[in-house]
């Protein structure tokens, strides 16, 4: 039997907490839901749940505090949910580590849409021949390795949260080639993200703070158009 995979609810709301279990038990989720960010953080030791959706109003610790202190030691997939829809709140929350923003009130099915793409994009897919680099891109001073979301920079490991190892694996995997933001949000997060594109600025911004262009590559800004891993001879 297949393992059920878990989702992690955390909303001091028991009927929106209770209204969102019922939604993914129908698709075959496992569930806990939890009203605090103190509670968040044992549970995600205690119940080692696949993905998290976190409120920012939350008693005590808020959601934005939660998502701080998880991205310390963790990269669990967070989307945040949240009655602001203001576009610095969504920044702010991807600038911490979420990797969607949903604002309520929500739709059901793009409840259970976002929550399936984001576990689909965070995925660590085995390859099949160990000794194969399948799905490594390595440049000088640095290799990205989707397989098991590891970045590794001047041979250290760079914590990294899942979408911005995506975003800089699938950049690097297409040296030169420049990608506008709207391509980049249909191939890094696969549909429509209600939003606008300065979800990969957050993203590309973040990556730049950990690690620095090179000598012989560098991320670079196609001012007007989007962004490419420029490669230098």
């Amino acid at each position: 039997m297949i393992a059920k995979q878990k989702v992690l609810i955390v909303d001091d709301d028991t009927n929106i907490s209770e209204l969102i279990s019922l939604y993914l038990t129908k698709e075959c989720f496992e569930t806990m839901c939890v009203e605090d960010g103190e509670a968040a953080l044992a549970a995600v030791k205690n119940f080692q749940p696949d993905i998290m959706l976190l409120d920012i109003m939350l008693p005590g610790m808020d959601g934005y505090q939660v998502c701080r202190e998880l991205r310390k030691t963790s990269n669990l997939p967070v989307i945040m949910l949240s009655a602001k829809g203001e576009v610095f709140d969504k920044v702010l929350g991807l600038e911490l580590g979420a990797d969607d923003y949903i604002i309520k009130p929500f739709d059901s099915k793009e409840l259970v849409a976002r929550v399936k793409a984001v576990l689909r994009r965070t995925a660590v897919i085995p390859s099949p021949e160990s000794h194969k680099p399948e799905g490594v891109v390595q440049y000088d001073d640095l290799v990205i390795n989707i397989t098991n979301y590891t970045v590794t920079y001047m041979g250290r490991q760079v914590d990294m949260p899942p979408k911005e190892i995506e975003l800089l694996y699938f950049l690097a995997s297409s040296p030169n080639q420049v990608f506008t933001r709207e391509q980049l949000l249909d191939n890094i997060w696969g549909y429509e993200y209600i939003g606008d594109t300065r979800t990969v600025d957050v993203h590309v911004k973040r990556i730049r703070e950990k690690i620095n262009d090179h000598g012989s590559w560098a991320l670079s800004t196609v001012w007007g158009i989007g962004y490419k891993f420029e490669t230098k001879n």
